[in-house]
């Protein structure tokens, strides 16, 4: 082989070379750039209970949101949601499950939902997911609370009407409270209506629950009427702004989905167009009681609320209605994200234990709610969150 035709080869094989590597760099580049989330391998092997994929066109997966403290080890996931993305229809559903709610967990027997993320991490979340409402989720994405600040703000706030005037007094109170845990000073909302909030004061909207607001059952609607106010915020976007934020927004994210699910899970939700986001909740009003020593769980049938998610995410049944109320219907008014009204109670009263009514002297350390305690020298109560209570005459707590 001549000198020159030697050289004109190795002037090929350098080139390829040079072009493969400047692909790679891009590549490696794209995938931290865009999957640069917190990848969570811990489900393979896990024994997650699920049951058989009913429709190929149809993925699950748990959404969960963490309030985990500075120090934490540990923590219950606060928010639980099944997120449905229905490839054939369009739609991404939520479906947000009570935290309260009175489950089976799997070698801890009987416990609210939320302890099961604390006592065995999204796998033991999952599987009791599956195992108490017949679902199949496989997969898992979890966003800090403190996250959700960050994400927020990188979309530039969202728009969130402050309703009432007991909504607005409470909003301020937590965004106070959420600035002394941080060691910080956070700006409140100032008057009630339509406005946009900063990721704090979206974050701390979605946490109240005291003062008249509507307890648990509020949150859960805030939170995802939040969500629905990042889902229109990113609709409004054009693809350079999506890059930008899919950039920012990718850190605060950990998930078990990897990169070659991800990709074809977006493709198959876009691929008739921007999907249409809906939102349910189970239980249903009245479907549900309170139940334990202080009402501290929600007891209801556990098959009834399973049928009620199979038929949602399979056979497009909003919870509440029948296939014919569903049918071709358009009108979303009184389903998703329009379904429950928290200016009123749920329609559910609430149970009282049998000891309670035996006339026997109760414990005042007894009445406190799981996860929070007594305080036999004030006798104030402090709930889960950490915020200070009194019961009146009517057991009825009373928040400083």
């Amino acid at each position: 082989m001549s000198l020159k035709r030697f050289q004109r080869k190795l002037v090929r094989v350098l080139t390829v070379l040079v072009i493969l590597s400047i692909l790679f760099c891009l590549g490696l580049y794209a995938y931290r750039s865009f999957f640069g989330f917190t990848y969570d391998s811990s489900l393979f092997g896990k024994n997650l209970a699920a049951g058989v994929k009913a429709d190929e066109n149809i993925t699950n997966i748990a959404l969960f949101g963490l309030d985990t403290r500075e120090g934490d080890t540990q923590s219950h996931s606060d928010c639980m949601m099944i997120v449905t993305v229905d490839n054939t229809r369009g739609k991404i559903k939520l479906i947000s499950l009570m935290r309260d709610s009175l489950v089976n967990i799997s070698e801890h027997g009987e416990d609210k939902l939320n302890a099961a993320y604390f006592l065995g991490g999204p796998s033991l979340a999952i599987r009791t997911i599956n195992e108490n409402f017949g679902t199949d989720i496989t997969e898992y994405i979890a966003v800090n609370f403190e996250q959700l600040v960050e994400i927020i703000d990188a979309l530039g706030g969202v728009e969130i009407n402050v309703e009432t005037t007991a909504e607005l007094l409470e909003l301020n109170r937590v965004i106070r409270d959420y600035g002394i845990e941080q060691g910080k000073e956070f700006s409140g909302v100032e008057e009630t209506g339509l406005q946009t909030l900063d990721g704090v004061q979206a974050l701390c909207y979605g946490r109240i629950r005291k003062g008249g607001t509507g307890d648990d059952w509020a949150r859960v609607e805030r939170q995802s009427i939040v969500l629905q106010a990042m889902f229109t915020k990113v609709q409004s976007m054009g693809a350079s702004e999506l890059i930008g934020l899919m950039q920012k927004i990718v850190p605060y994210v950990t998930t078990s989905l990897n990169p070659t699910e991800i990709a074809p899970l977006i493709v198959g939700a876009v691929k008739n167009g921007v999907p249409t986001l809906e939102h349910a909740r189970v239980p249903l009003d009245s479907e549900w009681n309170y139940y334990g020593a202080s009402s501290e769980y929600i007891l209801y049938d556990l098959d009834v609320a399973a049928d009620h998610i199979h038929e949602y995410i399979y056979n497009d049944v909003y919870p509440g209605e029948t296939a014919s109320d569903s049918g071709t219907d358009t009108d979303t008014s009184n389903g998703p994200l329009g379904g429950v009204d928290y200016d009123e109670p749920p329609t559910a009263p609430p149970t009282t234990d049998d000891t309670s009514s035996s006339g026997s002297t109760v414990d005042p350390a007894s009445l406190a709610e799981e996860g929070g305690r007594y305080d036999p020298a004030t006798g104030d109560y402090y709930d889960s969150d950490g915020d200070r209570y009194y019961l009146d005459e009517s057991g009825s707590r009373v928040y400083y």
